[in-house]
């Protein structure tokens, strides 16, 4: 009842997010976090050495990274975990700092460098500028509780998707070319395997950020 009562609001989130997600309204939030999860991919493959030729992403969810060189197994494995890792980092900058207009700004920034760097297609391009100019006119333009309130939008949604993205990508459909497959492929261990053990991994992530990254005071606060 303390969880209830001390985060009322990002479970009121959760639950509309959920309610929402078969509806066009979340399309915009899919796609975005299919860009973290291609984002990620890039920045495991510049931090082991390689080099990322392009980046897309798709109005229909899919995504892909074209790269040469760095370290697989980390490349690969980012995709999923850091994407996690990034709702979960918006997700607790909203709730426990006072930032959200610079987190929201940085956002912004980093989507227009990518989008810049790597990305060619018509779609992708157009997505990826549109998000980040939105990212840093609601950082210039609108209140904390605005940012705050996308931050979380955004993070909850981040964190929900990843889980549900595993499973759909890697157990319920393993025949899948997944990043789970070619990891399988590449350094033995079956797709399922794989996919099993990053859904236990964002499992736990996400409990540990309701249950201990959340303190008390993290309610939505008018300013």
């Amino acid at each position: 009842m303390a969880l209830l009562r001390g985060h009322w609001q990002l479970l009121a989130l959760t639950a509309a997010v959920f309610a929402l997600w078969q509806t066009p309204a979340v399309v915009p939030l899919k796609v975005l976090i299919v860009f973290f999860h291609e984002a990620s991919h890039a920045i495991a493959t510049l931090l082991t050495g390689g080099d990322v030729v392009s980046l897309s992403v798709s109005p229909d969810q899919g995504g892909l990274v074209i790269s040469r060189g760095g370290n697989r197994f980390i490349t690969l494995s980012a995709g999923y975990l850091g994407s996690l890792i990034i709702g979960v980092a918006l997700l607790l900058a909203a709730t426990r700092t006072a930032a959200d207009r610079k987190v929201m700004a940085l956002c912004g920034v980093v989507t227009l460098v990518i989008a810049g760097l790597y990305v060619r297609d018509v779609f992708a391009l157009a997505f990826c500028v549109g998000m980040g100019a939105v990212m840093l006119l609601m950082a210039r333009f609108m209140g904390h509780n605005a940012n705050d309130l996308a931050l979380r939008v955004i993070g909850l949604t981040s964190m929900i998707y990843v889980p549900y993205d595993i499973f759909s990508d890697t157990i319920a459909r393993a025949s899948l070319r997944s990043d789970a497959r070619m990891l399988a492929e590449e350094f033995g261990g079956t797709t399922m395997m794989w996919g099993g053990l990053w859904l236990i991994v964002s499992l736990a992530v996400i409990a540990w950020c309701l249950r201990r990254g959340l303190g008390r005071n993290s309610n939505l606060r008018l300013r």
